[in-house]
């Protein structure tokens, strides 16, 4: 027994003795090595920053700019790796890894579609030039304006300034309106006026209204007039003219505002703006009891 314990001791002896030697040996390769890898990566940090400022001239967005530089660092880091494996004579290993990566490589995409989907829907929005910072959208039953786009999500800030985040995959694939693609957006109002209104009065006075309270209604053609239908206790009308805004924030100001303006004008001119009622129809001989 005490003899294989010493024969055990002396192999693993001469093992370790083997491991220095190798390290010594490789000492030289394996100090420029490090030296190489660490240049890799200060590289890599430094040509970053370069491919931003150089992309900045760029019409790409923010969101692109960013990938394009993330992705040249890893490329970087990864020259830097291949060459560290080089110089300390690891090919077989090199060869291994590779290997390895595609098989690991397919279990990871079969496990990680979802992920993968938008990631390159996150590719294709950064690169498409219908949705940028700072547009006004409505997607997914969502609407705000865009205020980051990522490998992951969209970010969207509502009106009420909460943040969305929509995966990119379902931005992709579903109708995406934007607000921003034109210099003005239309603001839509339905209202009515009682059946004793002087219609062409009406029409007249709404239209003036509007031309001298929006800068950006110049004329009276400008702004449409459209008498809808009659209605149970109103004829109906709707009202359509353009503001220069592409946001929707804005645009439910000016229909606030021209709420107000057509009800002060209408009462400055007596024009009733019918409300729903309910007419109670009595027989004749109906009699009421009251009890004392």
């Amino acid at each position: 027994m005490k003899e294989k314990l010493i024969n055990a001791w002396n192999k693993m002896t001469e093992k370790l003795e083997s491991w220095l030697d190798a390290i010594i040996m490789h000492l030289p390769n394996i100090l420029i090595a490090i030296f190489v890898f660490c240049i890799a990566l200060f590289a890599s940090k430094y040509i970053s920053r370069l491919v931003v400022r150089l992309l900045d001239k760029s019409k790409l967005q923010k969101s692109m700019k960013n990938l394009i530089a993330k992705l040249i660092s890893i490329l970087v880091i990864l020259i830097g790796l291949f060459l560290v494996l080089g110089i300390l004579n690891l090919s077989k290993a090199l060869n291994t890894i590779l290997a390895g990566a595609g098989v690991a490589g397919l279990a990871v995409g079969l496990a990680l579609q979802g992920a993968l989907a938008n990631t390159y829907s996150g590719i294709i929005l950064s690169y498409i030039k219908n949705l940028k910072f700072g547009d006004w959208i409505e997607t997914n039953d969502y609407e705000g304006e865009v205020v980051d786009i990522d490998l992951r999500v969209v970010t969207i800030k509502q009106v009420d300034n909460n943040l969305v985040y929509i995966p990119n995959k379902l931005v992709v694939e579903n109708p995406i309106k934007n607000y921003s693609t034109t210099s003005q957006s239309r603001v839509i109002l339905k209202c009515g006026v009682g059946y004793g209104s002087d219609l062409r009065f009406v029409k007249k006075l709404t239209i003036d209204t509007i031309v001298s309270n929006f800068e950006a209604v110049k004329e009276k053609d400008e702004v449409l007039f459209l008498w809808r239908e009659f209605g149970d206790s109103a004829i109906n009308y709707e009202l359509r003219f353009w503001i220069n805004s592409t946001s929707a924030l804005e645009v439910a100001k000016a229909k606030s505002e021209t709420i107000m303006l057509m009800k002060e004008a209408y009462d400055a001119n007596d024009i009733n703006i019918p409300f729903p009622i309910r007419t109670l129809d009595l027989p004749e001989n109906l009699s009421v009891q009251v009890d004392k």
